[in-house]
């Protein structure tokens, strides 16, 4: 893998409460938008993917990103990691990591596939979801693998 993305602590939130996977999405979003990543279109275009196609990936884990259509407003790479711990549906799952993707060009593959393996492994999944820190979440999403 190339050299793992710088994440910032002020992008993560722990303990986090949604009723619904929109307001999830938003909230995934919103962190995007007030960090500089995204410009605030971008939010609807990540509800408008998971509307087209479920960003739920699995293992309690969704990966809310936005269309091709969208690319234009992202200013920046990034992600906003959102933990809840009690989940918040999506669909008939639940998901307990809400992990926002934003790519300039296609750097949101490689995001996307460096956390799908990080995600694949639940005991990973489950370190994540029951992080006290920020730096804790960090340091598990930045292991080279």
């Amino acid at each position: 893998m190339a050299t793992a993305m710088k994440l910032e602590k002020e992008m993560v939130l722990l303990n986090q409460h949604f009723s619904s996977d929109e307001e999830a999405i938003e909230a995934a979003g919103e962190l995007l938008v007030n960090h500089g990543y995204v410009r605030p279109k971008y939010i609807e275009s990540m509800k408008t993917r998971h509307r087209l196609s479920t960003v739920y990936i699995g293992n309690h884990v969704a990966i809310p990103h936005g269309t091709e259509e969208s690319k234009g407003e992202v200013l920046k790479t990034g992600l906003s990691i959102l933990q809840v711990p009690n989940g918040v549906p999506f669909g008939a799952e639940q998901a307990k990591l809400i992990i926002g993707i934003a790519g300039i060009g296609d750097e949101h593959l490689e995001l996307l596939s460096h956390i799908a393996i990080i995600c694949s492994d639940e005991e990973n999944v489950e370190r994540l979801v029951k992080a006290q820190t920020a730096e804790d979440i960090i340091q598990l999403l930045t292991v080279e693998v």
